[in-house]
């Protein structure tokens, strides 16, 4: 018997994860995912993210060949959304015109721009259509969310839509609301955090990682603007140096020299009292942030979620528990599931429950 299947793509830097799952009518049910793992001597090779879509499509396509029974079909493919300009949360139809500027004209270089490419690819090859599901660029800020003391500095969006919008949804399911009445504070707590008010189903505000998002196992979050300035000017550090001091080498990696937070914990355990400030000084953050969103929602939700990796932590979770359980009740959602998010997208396209945008998309959102 032939199943339809539909393939999720997430490319990370030296990854690209992989996952099948039937579309049937209740819910997806998952055949094979697989994380393929890609040296960095090879990807080395590569001079910048567009030259690499050659290479990870056949990686992809070798993945098909091995996991997919020959007796099912393809009906779609989704891959991850890039660093596009600001769009409405949603599923966009992938086209031309959104691979050529995913490759070579996104608004950051990140491995995820080849999330459209790598599903047309793969589209192509089956005749089948090609989609991308919430891109970190949804922006839903309404006016108010993005005015600043600095004119020519307004807010913007740059959230984890993807896993925050999936969230969302489990908990309308689970709750037994309409996800357009849902209202919730989402922290998506992995390598990079994203906090988000999530009301009546609409991403209205988060904690932009550029602007003042608590700092994370690896990036430096919001920092005192006036001795960031003089860093700047310091001549200490090339501009290329002191980015990667934020993002990549900043947060908890800047103080202890490891990303981990499973080997923080152990130092903590261990009796290590630095390790255990910088451990209590990121929840610290993080229940701070959670307690802005939740101020953005009036603070009437129907829960706190905790999700991605951090989530898989009791000490984080208990933590954050502590701190944050007279505000809302605690949900705990661990990992992202996004490959299961970005099926999901593209069955209810499918299934008729969503229609697609079309590229070029602008955000609905009214700007300053």
């Amino acid at each position: 018997m032939t199943r339809d299947l539909i393939l999720a793509i997430n490319p990370g830097t030296t990854t690209t994860r992989c996952a099948l799952y039937v579309a049937s009518p209740d819910q997806l049910v998952q055949v094979a995912e697989q994380n393929l793992e890609h040296d960095e001597k090879q990807m080395a090779k590569f001079v910048g993210i567009a030259d690499q879509l050659e290479y990870r499509s056949q990686c992809v396509a070798s993945f098909l060949n091995t996991e997919m029974p020959k007796s099912d079909r393809l009906v779609a493919c989704a891959g991850r959304g890039g660093m596009l300009t600001p769009v409405p949360a949603g599923v966009i139809e992938v086209n031309d015109a959104l691979v050529a500027f995913a490759l070579h004209s996104p608004v950051y270089h990140h491995a995820s721009n080849l999330g459209a490419p790598l599903a047309q690819s793969i589209a192509q090859q089956h005749g089948i259509r090609a989609f991308i599901v919430d891109p970190v660029s949804v922006d839903e800020f309404p006016p108010v969310a993005r005015l600043t003391g600095c004119q020519e500095l307004p807010r913007f969006s740059f959230v984890h839509a993807l896993n925050i919008r999936a969230c969302g949804r489990k908990l309308a399911a689970e709750t037994g609301k309409d996800f357009k009445d849902i209202r919730t504070v989402v922290a998506h707590l992995g390598a990079g955090f994203s906090i988000a008010a999530l009301v009546d189903g609409q991403l209205v505000d988060n904690s932009n990682r550029m602007e003042v998002s608590p700092f994370t196992p690896e990036r430096a979050g919001g920092l005192p603007p006036l001795p960031l300035i003089e860093l700047c000017y310091s001549g200490q550090y090339s501009k290329p140096e002191l980015l990667k001091k934020l993002y990549g080498q900043g947060g908890v990696f800047s103080h202890l020299g490891t990303k981990d937070i499973r080997k923080v914990e152990a130092m903590v355990e261990g009796g290590d009292e630095k390790a255990r400030l910088v451990y209590d000084a990121m929840l610290y953050q993080i229940g701070k942030a959670i307690g802005a969103m939740a101020a953005v929602a009036s603070f009437d939700l129907d829960a706190i979620v905790l999700t991605g990796g951090l989530a898989n932590s009791p000490g984080v979770v208990k933590s954050l528990n502590d701190r944050l359980h007279r505000i809302a009740k605690i949900k705990v959602y661990p990992g992202s599931n996004e490959c299961l998010a970005l099926a999901e997208g593209a069955a209810r396209v499918l299934d008729g429950g969503e229609i697609p945008m079309t590229w070029p998309v602008t955000s609905t959102s009214k700007a300053l």
